[in-house]
């Protein structure tokens, strides 16, 4: 049973905190989704395809280690700094060396056979391991801070708008730290920047985990379960499958990141190649701060107002039209494609923005039928659903690239090539948006009408158990 503390109240510094905590995640994480495999590729020299295929053995892995990961942060006993937060500090320091090992440009001249270990290696050690055992706490914790729905929206808020400051820091500096021009004009990529970027952003890193760690209050104290493992098992299975509002979640979810994550994977190969200007992604990138900060004061109104599944149909249906728009337009200005990319996200941000509430709200609606929390676990569950679209996004990245006959060691594409890029591109982030719209709008279940009777329902039974 869960009970309150008598801790000072939810504020600004939690929000805060909270915030700051996410920074530290896509401080690496974003990094690695952008530029990862143009590390791989550009500087170690191994083709696309294994990188995809790297990216898919990781996520197999993943399936043991964030629903393994979810059902720990369930069953310990809590240390005297929280459930959730002792994770925070004590994995801070690990997953950010981990993050800063994988780009190594001075293995470049090493044999393919150290390159591909290498690779492996590092990269699993980071994103299995490491960033697992802080990332899945960290999610988990939303719950622990505050049980008002409004005060966790706003949390996912604050989150989205940590992701994007985040987001923003790095694709403005980077691609004008990676990329410089040639005798001939073109874009190429300067190899020795990737591990001084990556040392910079680890050390960033460990300053905001320790302010989310400082700033976060952990209010609603959970006692820790006491089931066998195959107990334990057997109702995160049942809870799983049970639960169609995860379900259709874990799909939207999918889709969702398949489309942001394809564009970070290729929009570095797109304007430096196609449109031949790298710096048009910089300003694109920054442009994505003005829409976070433009929705942040509107998310909570409108999930109010309209509901979180209602607004969130609207803007993800629009922003996979503008992408279909976009590939039979075969836009060639960039300004033009930044002009237009930059209305369409608008759509979409509002689902990445309040994703975190539409989760809060799946635990309690399975709080409503299981009358019990699986905090830890479910939030595992969801999180190796996102490394799977990531996965997906990145591996079909690195396949399409291949695919589509783009040549890793050569400064310069042929025009057949980059056209097939300006497709995969667009086209790839149009259906995804389009099936994030439809999952929500067939599958999903928790209407704003629905939402507000699990509230009530939870209400009155915290009030009976008092």
């Amino acid at each position: 049973m869960s009970t309150k503390t008598s801790t000072r109240p939810f504020g600004i510094r939690d929000k805060f905190g909270y915030m700051m905590g996410d920074v530290a995640n896509d401080f690496m994480f974003i990094f690695a989704s952008s530029y990862l495999m143009v590390f791989y590729t550009k500087v170690l020299g191994v083709s696309a395809a294994l990188v995809g295929t790297l990216f898919m053995v990781s996520r197999v892995i993943d399936a043991f280690t964030d629903i393994g990961m979810g059902v720990i942060v369930d069953s310990v006993k809590p240390a005297k700094d929280g459930r959730f937060r002792s994770w925070i500090r004590r994995m801070c320091v690990p997953v950010a060396l981990a993050s800063f090992l994988m780009y190594q440009s001075s293995l470049a001249d090493a044999s393919m056979t150290v390159k591909v270990v290498y690779m492996f290696v590092t990269y699993i050690l980071w994103g299995s391991i490491c960033y697992t055992s802080i990332n899945i706490p960290y999610g988990s914790m939303a719950a622990s801070i505050s049980a008002d729905p409004k005060d966790r929206a706003q949390l996912s808020t604050w989150r989205s708008v940590g992701a994007q400051l985040a987001s923003t820091a790095i694709n403005v500096a980077v691609p004008m730290l990676v990329y410089h021009a040639n005798a001939d004009g073109k874009q190429v990529v300067n190899k020795g920047m990737f591990p001084k970027i990556a040392g910079v952003f680890a050390i960033l890193s460990i300053i905001c985990y320790i302010i989310c760690y400082k700033c976060t209050t952990e209010r609603i104290q959970i006692a820790p379960k006491k089931k066998e493992a195959g107990e334990q098992k057997t109702n995160l299975v049942k809870t799983l499958f049970s639960s169609r509002a995860l379900i259709a979640l874990i799909l939207a979810a999918i889709c969702l990141v398949f489309a942001t994550i394809l564009a970070n994977s290729l929009n570095a190969y797109l304007y430096s190649e196609y449109f031949n200007n790298p710096g048009a992604l910089s300003t694109y990138n920054s442009l994505m701060l003005v829409v976070t900060l433009g929705l942040s004061p509107f998310i909570v109104l409108l999930s109010m107002k309209f509901g979180k599944k209602e607004t969130a149909v609207v803007g993800t249906l629009f922003t996979g039209i503008v992408y279909i728009v976009l590939c039979i337009l075969r836009v060639k200005n960039p300004w033009m494609y930044v002009g237009i990319t930059f209305v369409g996200t608008f759509g979409y941000m509002y689902f990445q923005m309040a994703v975190w509430a539409f989760l809060t709200d799946v635990l309690d609606d399975s709080e409503v039928r299981t009358h019990k929390r699986d905090d830890g676990a479910i939030y595992g569950v969801y999180s190796f659903a996102r490394k799977l679209g990531q996965a997906l996004a990145g591996g079909l990245g690195g396949f399409a690239l291949t695919a589509i006959g783009y040549i890793e060691t050569a400064d310069v594409q042929t025009e057949a090539v980059l056209n097939k890029l300006y497709s995969v591109t667009t086209l790839g982030q149009g259906i995804g948006f389009i099936l994030v719209a439809l999952i929500l709008l067939f599958i999903y279940p928790l209407s704003k009408k629905k939402i507000s009777e699990n509230t009530k329902i939870l209400e009155e039974r915290r009030a009976n158990a008092n």
